[in-house]
């Protein structure tokens, strides 16, 4: 059997998940879980085969959470299954040490097929992303310009994400003029929309 963990903030997509790979003779679903924090502690309990991991959770998202399980538990093999198949994300899945990256409007016997295939040892890279991934780029951002840009997401002003992130309010200045050249815009709302359409937060 192929031990599986599920870890959807949307209860009604990780219960739908969960149904559908349920009925498979070859696959169990060991955990559910709704939260990044929450993947790790599951994980240690019910030693999983694969973990099939949501992006954009509240708290610890989905790559913070691949990152840390493949860090602790490096035998089970971790796949991204999002709504969002942004180019940034793929890279920055790679990174965290997924396997795999798929999007939630595949076909259901891809799902399948990719805890398979992954639990055989392969990667598995939805290939229309792939492609758009390959012609996009890896994100030209810092850690630092990432981490002002997603503060910035709120709207908040200089003052608010320079005590936010405990920096200087020129440090945040500089961060965010370097980070509105990097993506092309023209302001730091236009630089927020354009990093976030990419992936790259």
């Amino acid at each position: 059997m192929i031990r599986v963990l599920l870890a959807d903030d949307q209860a009604l997509v990780r219960g739908a998940l969960a149904a559908m790979l349920g009925l498979e003779p070859d696959i169990e679903v060991v955990a559910q879980v709704s939260s990044g924090e929450e993947v790790l502690p599951a994980a240690q309990r019910t030693s999983p085969d694969v973990a099939l991991l949501d992006v954009q959770m509240p708290g610890k998202d989905g790559l913070a959470a691949a990152a840390e399980l493949h860090r602790a538990l490096p035998a089970c093999r971790v796949v991204v299954c999002t709504t969002f198949g942004r180019p940034g994300y793929l890279a920055r899945a790679m990174a965290a040490g997924a396997v795999g990256f798929v999007v939630k409007d595949a076909p259901p016997e891809q799902l399948v097929d990719a805890v398979r295939r992954v639990h055989a040892g392969l990667r598995v890279v939805d290939p229309a992303l792939a492609a758009e991934s390959l012609a996009t780029g890896a994100s030209p951002l810092t850690d630092r310009e990432r981490d002002v840009l997603w503060a910035a997401h709120d709207g908040g002003t200089v003052a608010d994400i320079a005590r936010a992130l405990n920096l200087s309010e020129g440090t945040v200045r500089n961060h965010l003029s370097s980070a509105i050249g990097k993506t092309g815009a023209r302001t730091r709302a236009e630089a927020v929309r354009l990093a976030e359409d990419r992936g790259w937060l």
